[in-house]
């Protein structure tokens, strides 16, 4: 698992727990509220309605008392009165009823075939002795019951609380009541809005988890690009200064071999010439010992010369870039006998020493892989110069490479010869050409000194 993979679940683990537990608090506190307020919703309605119903009795009596005081006799107030609430209504289903002490109905304006019949013993779909409660209660001073009535505008037995009250000297027990079959209409009513609510808030928590979720990620692969630019940019830092120092190093080493034991070798090279002088003529064993020397010295010399020309052409630091690159092409050439089309036009302007030295390094390496793996017969260099900056190319005519391969070599190689360029702010390019051979390319906008 990658450290950016770590990063992220390690933002996103804790963000999707406490989502969860968020969650699951808010939505059961949720569920514990809602039906907190649904039980305080249905309770309100249900006291609206036994307020309203003690309010029409109260009315109701009111105008019996009234009927009563202005009647010429009582058997008139009687009649006046059943008579007034056989008409009285409130509502669709609101109507008052009216029933002896021994449960003979009296009134009832929603279904008058009652009036006349018995209904002491009638019991409801529940087996509740409805009128003999309702009397009971209208005896003990008037209230409210709940019980199973058939509604007259849908034909249907459904829940109904009634209110009662007695006239006494009458006998009479008379009330009316309200079907509740609306309240859990209402109630089924507000639980969906609840729960379509509650859905709207799982969304809403749901996209901001998304939302927060993208917000980590994104930050995190942000952060991991950045840390990765970062890293590459100090590396191709520490590679330049790696490479900087390198060439110090190797000038020093140059230096040192041209001017330190170059001409150590020379002078132990001349005493032995001075020491020749000195031999008698007839120990030839001795002078063809010296000459023997002499000679071993010479190579020692010139090869002494050939690792310092190799570590840092002294050329490239007194006589520039082009004098350096044509005394390295001489040698190639003598050296391996490969066609040479060459094409370098002078700058217009000073070359900076460190693309002087991208230069040759590229075209140092380039000749030594054509001479090691090209197997070529031809090379084409050429240095030009235009509007857009300088450019290198060199081309061979060898066996080529693949392109898996052509950044698989170690040292200074492909891989340091673009590593350098590219830190120049220059361009390069290779084209692996299998059975074609191979050109490189390599090209700076800005490389004056």
């Amino acid at each position: 698992m990658s450290l950016r993979t770590k990063l992220i679940l390690l933002a996103l683990v804790p963000l999707l727990v406490v989502t969860g537990i968020f969650s699951a608090v808010t939505l059961h506190q949720g569920d514990i509220l809602m039906e907190r307020e649904l039980q305080i919703f249905e309770q309100n309605l249900r006291r609206s309605k036994e307020t309203a119903l003690k309010d029409y009795v109260s009315i109701m009596r009111t105008a019996i008392e009234f009927v009563r005081q202005n009647a010429a006799s009582d058997d008139e107030a009687r009649d006046k009165v059943m008579a007034l609430m056989q008409e009285a209504s409130f509502s669709d289903d609101g109507y008052f009823y009216a029933y002896t002490h021994d449960g003979l109905n009296l009134v009832h304006a929603a279904q008058p075939a009652l009036v006349g019949r018995d209904m002491y013993d009638f019991q409801d779909s529940s087996g509740n002795y409805l009128i003999q409660n309702l009397i009971r209660i209208a005896d003990n001073g008037g209230g409210y019951y709940q019980y199973l009535w058939q509604q007259p505008s849908t034909g249907k037995e459904v829940d109904k609380v009634g209110y009662v009250e007695q006239i006494e000297d009458w006998q009479w027990m008379f009330g009316t009541g309200l079907y509740i079959d609306d309240i859990a209409a209402e109630m089924r009513a507000i639980e969906a809005g609840v729960d379509a609510n509650v859905k709207q808030t799982l969304w809403a928590i749901l996209l901001a988890l998304m939302v927060s979720i993208g917000v980590v990620v994104s930050a995190g692969v942000l952060f991991n690009v950045h840390e990765h630019r970062l890293a590459d940019q100090n590396l191709k830092e520490l590679s330049h200064k790696t490479v900087q120092h390198q060439e110090e190093e190797r000038r020093r080493v140059s230096r040192e071999l041209h001017d330190g034991i170059n001409q150590l070798l020379v002078s132990v090279k001349y005493r032995l010439e001075t020491a020749m002088t000195h031999i008698p003529e007839g120990d030839s064993v001795a002078q063809e010992s010296l000459v023997k020397g002499g000679e071993v010295l010479n190579r020692a010399i010139q090869e002494v010369r050939r690792i310092s020309h190799d570590l840092r052409p002294s050329v490239l630091d007194d006589l520039g870039l082009l004098a350096a690159l044509n005394q390295l092409l001489d040698d190639f050439r003598e050296r391996s006998g490969i066609v040479m089309d060459i094409d370098i036009q002078p700058p217009q302007e000073d070359i900076s020493e460190e693309v002087a030295t991208t230069l040759y390094r590229i075209v140092q390496e380039a000749l030594s892989n054509v001479e090691k793996h090209a197997q070529a017969t031809r090379l084409a260099l050429s240095l030009e110069e235009d509007a857009e900056g300088l450019f290198l190319c060199i081309s061979d005519n060898g066996v080529g490479i693949a392109e898996k391969d052509a950044y698989a070599r170690r040292g200074i190689g492909l891989r340091n010869m673009r590593e350098r360029v590219e830190f120049l702010g220059g361009e390069f390019e290779v084209s692996p050409r299998p059975g074609n051979g191979t050109r490189i390319m390599a090209s700076f906008k800005q490389y004056q000194a």
